[in-house]
């Protein structure tokens, strides 16, 4: 049976006279209403595994704006914690992770079945939406990429050049590409469990693959790619997948052929145009409108997005910024946009 929602459409290579819209971090800062609900939560933790509270943010920019998809209110760091990792959010600076750079630190990970214990909640916050979504909304679930993940273990926290997993993976490749491996295995079975529970997309973010090069990126963001993907088809036949190999560059082009992804999501360092001639020729692109637009709003950002929404018209599109939208951004600026994209 061919799929109704718009999203999902797409994402079976369908052109769509008008692409279907949503925003990474839709559910996040920006919004007024996401600020009361972490402070009811206590912290961003907290709000995470309160299955209720985490459904209730997912739902507002619902509510607000009426987009196409609705993401998952999570954090890729949560499978890490699930493994056995400390976690936890130091208040203007971001995550902590304690640190996984040896054999004996790498021994000490879970596997398997003993990740489920902690993200039960995850998948609670899965089957509320399902039952409280309207019907015309798509429900994405999502994981953090292998790579990007063990970036952040590696290092325990976020850093800008990635430097401790690429020295890691220099100085003892076989340990990284242990928790390369361990990290492929159990994001395969958290994002089937998020299907399970209802999820009718997933996507894979990875967020550092452009400071992987060569052989690297095809190791360590393409082959894990490609794993997961095989093995979720596997499991559940027909599940549509978005892969987004942020910053890839010429990586982007034959990532969907390659890893068997539905829908290859690009940022906003290419062009439409190039990712029109390079990406969309082998299906559904994802993008790629700045996140800048949506603080500093404007003729510009109407300009821009009727221009990426004219040069993806050829083929199958889904609509939504080059990263995250920032928590400066202001609500008007999306309406603007969401607007824009649907009355042109």
């Amino acid at each position: 049976m061919a799929p109704t929602k718009k999203i999902l459409r797409a994402l079976a290579g369908e052109t769509l006279p008008t692409p279907p819209i949503w925003m990474m971090r839709q559910a996040g800062r920006y919004l007024p209403e996401y600020r009361a609900t972490r402070a009811q939560a206590g912290d961003f933790l907290s709000l995470c595994y309160n299955s209720e509270l985490a459904a209730e943010v997912t739902l507002q920019p619902i509510r607000r704006y009426g987009f196409d998809a609705a993401i998952l209110f999570a954090d890729i760091l949560l499978l890490p914690q699930a493994l056995g990792t400390d976690l936890w959010f130091v208040t203007g600076e971001g995550p902590r992770l304690s640190t996984i750079t040896t054999e004996a630190e790498f021994e000490k990970l879970g596997r398997g079945e003993m990740i489920h214990d902690t993200l039960n909640p995850v998948y609670e916050t899965v089957r509320l939406l399902r039952r409280e979504l309207p019907e015309e909304t798509t429900l994405i679930g999502f994981a953090g990429a292998p790579w990007t993940v063990a970036t952040y273990m590696i290092a325990g926290r976020g850093t800008k050049d990635q430097g401790p997993a690429h020295a890691l993976k220099a100085e003892n490749r076989a340990l990284f590409q242990k928790i390369v491996d361990r990290l492929t295995e159990s994001t395969i079975d958290y994002l089937s469990a998020q299907i399970d529970a209802g999820a009718e997309v997933v996507k894979i973010f990875d967020s550092w693959a452009g400071s992987l090069k060569g052989q690297d990126f095809h190791d360590f963001a393409l082959e894990p790619a490609r794993i997961i993907i095989q093995e979720l088809k596997a499991r559940h036949p027909g599940i549509p997948v978005i892969a987004f190999p942020r910053e890839a560059g010429e990586g982007y082009v034959g990532f969907a052929k390659a890893t068997g992804a539905d829908c290859v999501a690009v940022d906003n360092s290419v062009t439409p145009e190039w990712a029109a001639a390079k990406v969309q020729v082998d299906g559904c692109v994802q993008g790629n409108l700045a996140s800048s637009h949506m603080v500093t709003g404007g003729q510009a950002l109407v300009d821009e997005t009727r221009h990426i929404v004219q040069v993806f018209s050829k083929g199958p599109h889904i609509f939504n910024l080059g990263h995250g939208i920032t928590p400066d951004a202001d609500p008007e600026n999306v309406q603007l946009m969401i607007d824009t994209v649907r009355n042109g």
